[in-house]
């Protein structure tokens, strides 16, 4: 999350960020850019040296990405060069989350589905050890990742579910599910919503799903999405974790509660 002047500049730049017109280039284009200012710290440092007078540092920008990027991704990039960040990697940061916003809106209709795809994939990485460390491999190079995702997913998902996926190899995060956790988020909140995980025993048939989601946007004033996690743990009931809350109405939970009175 941005802080102090990072907050502001974050907002300016978001301010040009269109909502329409072919978003998926844009994303890419702030996605390359994000790339870029990481592997070029001088670039970086002048982009965010505070004793330039932002007019300047975007014409510079300008001459090195014009016509190489769409207008729309030079505005938003020009327009957070200009500004003044707290730290030289929020610059980096804040590009790639514009970029997950881009491409979130590129799906239009298809966001809650993008949702879940990302959602999928993260728990399908967090699952299998060996696609676990083959996208973390630093032996393998980001081109080779990017391939095998591609081939994973293909026409499975969205093109702006590989698209995400394919930048959490960017190495921006701890892991590509903690990248991929994070993009969802910002989905979540193009769309206005919160995110809650909810653990059970077996799947929620849809009547339940649909009462679950609104009793938690009752809660907490705005729509939820819903992570649903099949758990055999739980043996019965739902846990839900929403933000820094969570609510336990699992039988694994009363059962643990029980044993921890009867010791006492």
């Amino acid at each position: 999350m941005m802080r102090g002047a990072s907050a502001d500049a974050y907002a300016a730049a978001a301010a040009v960020l269109p909502g329409t017109g072919d978003l998926g280039r844009v994303g890419q284009d702030l996605f390359g850019t994000a790339d870029l200012f990481r592997a070029e710290p001088g670039l970086r440092r002048v982009a965010t040296d505070v004793s330039l007078p932002g007019e300047a540092k975007a014409d510079l920008l300008r001459s090195v990405l014009e016509g190489k990027v769409t207008p729309e991704a030079l505005d938003v990039i020009t327009t957070a060069v200009s500004q003044r960040w707290t730290s030289g990697r929020d610059l980096s940061d804040a590009l790639e989350q514009l970029g997950v916003v881009a491409t979130v809106r590129s799906t239009g209709g298809d966001a809650g589905r993008l949702e879940d795809e990302v959602f999928a994939v993260g728990r399908l990485v967090q699952a299998n050890p060996e696609l676990r460390d083959a996208l973390s491999d630093p032996a393998r190079s980001r081109a080779d990742k990017a391939a095998l995702v591609q081939g994973l997913l293909g026409d499975k998902v969205l093109p702006a579910t590989v698209a995400l996926v394919q930048q959490a190899l960017s190495g921006s995060h701890r892991t590509v599910a903690v990248a991929l956790a994070a993009y969802q988020k910002i989905a979540a909140e193009v769309r206005g919503e919160g995110v809650a995980t909810v653990r059970v025993a077996r799947p929620l048939p849809d009547a339940y799903r649909e009462r679950l989601a609104g009793a938690l946007a009752r809660t907490y004033g705005r729509d939820v999405h819903l992570n649903v996690i099949v758990d055999p743990e739980v043996i019965g009931g739902v846990r839900v974790e929403i933000g820094d809350d969570v609510i336990d109405g699992t039988v694994s939970s009363r059962l643990d509660d029980a044993r921890r009175r009867l010791a006492g």
